[in-house]
C-alpha cells in the first residue's frame, strides 16, 4: 500500500464541502453536520471550526449496529448528541472510511430515531469500496485501494493534523 495523506484527503473533503455549500454553512436553513463517533466527529469538529454551520453532532451508531450482540457497547463512545432538531433538515453526515456501508447504515437509522431530516449527504475522508449496502458518498477526499485484509484506521495528532495507518483486520 502506498502513504496515503490524510491532511490531503481533509483539504479535498472541505474543498467539495464548500464549493457546494459555499464558505459558511452558517444560517437557520442551511446544513448541519454530524459526525460518526469516532474519526467522524473529529472531522466534523474540525469542519466546523472551518464552514461555521449552525450546529453540529455526534451520531453513535453502536445500538443500531448488525454486530451489537457481537462487539456489545465500546466503554469510550460518546452517546449521540444533536443539539439541533433533525426534522426537516439538512444534513451532512460525517465519517473518516467508508468501506462495507454498514456503520452508515446505522447511523441513518441513529438519526431517524431523532425525527425526519428533508436529506442526509454522506462525506468521507476515504472511501476503500467493498460495500455490502447501496451507500455512496457524495463528498469524497479520496478513493483508497487497500487488501482486504487490512483497515484504514484515522488518528488525530496533537493541533488536530489528521493520519492515516493501517492494521490486520480482524476475522
Amino acid at each position: 500500500m502506498s502513504f496515503i495523506d490524510a491532511e490531503v484527503l481533509y483539504q479535498a473533503l472541505a474543498g467539495q464541502i464548500r464549493t457546494a455549500y459555499g464558505q459558511s454553512l452558517a444560517s437557520d436553513d442551511g446544513a448541519v453536520l454530524a459526525g460518526i463517533y469516532s474519526g467522524g466527529v473529529w472531522l466534523a469538529e474540525r469542519l466546523a471550526k472551518e464552514l461555521n454551520p449552525s450546529d453540529f453532532g455526534v451520531v453513535n451508531v453502536a445500538l443500531h449496529r448488525d454486530d451489537y450482540a457481537k462487539k456489545g457497547l465500546h466503554s469510550q463512545a460518546r452517546p449521540t448528541e444533536l443539539p439541533f432538531d433533525v426534522n426537516g433538515r439538512r444534513i451532512i453526515l460525517i465519517d473518516d472510511v467508508l468501506s462495507t456501508g454498514r456503520t452508515v447504515r446505522a447511523a441513518i437509522n441513529e438519526l431517524y430515531d431523532y425525527g425526519r431530516p428533508a436529506s442526509i449527504e454522506l462525506a468521507v475522508l476515504a472511501d476503500r469500496g467493498g460495500r455490502e449496502m447501496p451507500i455512496a458518498a457524495r463528498f469524497v477526499g479520496a478513493n483508497v485501494e487497500l487488501p482486504a485484509n487490512e483497515n484504514l484506521v484515522l488518528s488525530r495528532h496533537e493541533g488536530g493534523a489528521f493520519a492515516f495507518t493501517t492494521e490486520a483486520r480482524a476475522h
